[in-house]
């Protein structure tokens, strides 16, 4: 595996952390009362944008040629905080 599939796979691997603290702040969302119910709105919103930016990101990391995607890492890196 080279470098660049590596990144991608670890990419991809936190984006698929973040889907499911999504899916779980979904759920207690739905359990929640009213007020309880904002706190997770304000986490999902916060992860889903973070997801949002890694997978633009991912995007651009998958179409960049093999002598540009380090310079699209750091970009991902620093964007996403990943």
């Amino acid at each position: 595996m080279d470098k660049k599939q590596a990144y991608q796979d670890k990419l991809q691997a936190q984006l698929d952390e973040w889907a499911a603290e999504i899916d779980g702040w979904r759920a207690k969302a739905d359990k929640a009362k009213a007020d309880a119910q904002l706190k997770y709105i304000e986490e999902i919103d916060d992860l889903s944008a973070r997801q949002k930016k890694a997978r633009a990101r991912m995007d651009e990391l998958q179409k960049a040629q093999v002598e540009a995607w380090t310079d699209v890492t750091k970009g991902v890196e620093a964007a996403c905080g990943v």
